[in-house]
């Protein structure tokens, strides 16, 4: 009696309610049980050639055969151990970071934020140490699509929090050049960024002078991040109290100690939701890095349906993308609201 009392005021409580309930009900009636058949049911998962996959089911044979390069991309497969290894550190030192005390966490962050991506970095490109050098252009995947979105994650916060002080600030120069910073970099579509970073930007440096695509784009990236970073931070910052300004200066604090020790931890923890979207929005728009021709892991798709022998096969890959994007998104969406309950901000 419980149930049917819960089903009949969440979902019939009026007319309106009925309707919408009984519409999607059917929606999902007509979507979800062809889309299961297609994707599981139907599906063909052993097999090595098209010729081996059933008609009606998708052809996870596709995604079997192609499944090395859109981790990796073109990285020589006898190198693939360098990427390996630099995420298997990431990994541990994420899994271990939970368990240990304040103050060995802070040297593990400090260590995943500054020595191990120059670390990951030279482990990547080699040249040095004897290991053989790796072109960026072989980079690719889902590898490439991580390279991008923690560099520019790492680099994008603390701009965006310098740019959202710097427009709150007194003094005239900083505080213009931030407005239009932020307002020039928000108004302008990322792909057009892109664009003028992966390709007119050459045009315009000095003749022998080269500066990495992959580089050039993830400045590019980083910059358009931090202006958006730069608006969510400002909200913390407006949230703060007047009396926490107040209160710091009286007790003699400066305004760099008192915005590190005092304002931005009670402004940051109050945007975490949003400091979330920006990393999420940022993760999720690196597929427009094929403008410039760098190919993350919807561009190997792309690559990879083009193949002869796999032509029809854009479904498939197009669904694991969207699979393997769902996942991260999710997991960073979790971790957040992880945060915000472990600091009690939520309702």
């Amino acid at each position: 009696m419980r149930s049917l009392n819960f089903i009949k005021t969440r979902f019939f409580s009026s007319p309106i309610d009925a309707f919408l309930t009984l519409s999607i009900s059917y929606l999902i009636y007509l979507t979800i049980p062809p889309f299961i058949n297609w994707v599981l049911i139907d599906a063909t998962f052993y097999g090595e050639t098209k010729k081996d996959c059933i008609d009606g089911g998708a052809c996870w044979v596709f995604i079997k055969i192609w499944f090395t390069k859109l981790l990796y991309g073109l990285y020589p497969s006898e190198e693939i151990w360098r990427i390996n290894f630099a995420f298997a550190i990431l990994i541990i030192s994420i899994v271990i970071y939970k368990y240990l005390n304040q103050k060995l966490k802070k040297y593990l962050f400090l260590f995943l934020v500054i020595p191990f991506p120059i670390f990951s970095l030279v482990l990547f490109s080699g040249g040095v140490f004897g290991l053989s050098p790796v072109d960026t252009r072989e980079w690719g995947g889902l590898f490439l699509t991580l390279v991008i979105s923690i560099f520019a994650i790492i680099f994008c916060f603390p701009i965006g929090i310098l740019l959202a002080m710097g427009r709150r600030s007194n003094l005239p120069v900083i505080k213009y050049f931030s407005i239009g910073f932020i307002e020039f970099w928000r108004g302008v579509p990322l792909i057009t960024v892109l664009f003028m970073a992966g390709v007119m930007f050459p045009l315009l440096l000095p003749s022998g002078t080269n500066l990495d695509k992959l580089v050039r784009v993830i400045i590019a990236i980083t910059l358009f991040e931090a202006a958006y970073m730069a608006e969510v931070v400002r909200g913390g910052l407006q949230a703060v109290g007047r009396g926490q300004y107040d209160a710091s200066k009286a007790i003699g604090m400066g305004y760099w100690k008192s915005h590190i020790f005092i304002i931005l931890p009670q402004a940051l923890k109050l945007v975490i939701p949003g400091i979330a979207n920006t990393f999420i929005a940022l993760f999720k728009d690196t597929p427009l890095v094929f403008v410039v021709g760098l190919l993350e892991i919807l561009g190997m798709v792309n690559l990879a349906k083009t193949n002869p022998y796999w032509l029809g096969m854009a479904t498939e890959g197009y669904v694991f993308v969207a699979f393997v994007y769902w996942i991260f998104c999710f997991a960073m969406s979790r971790y957040s609201l992880s945060i915000e309950k472990k600091l009690k901000i939520t309702n």
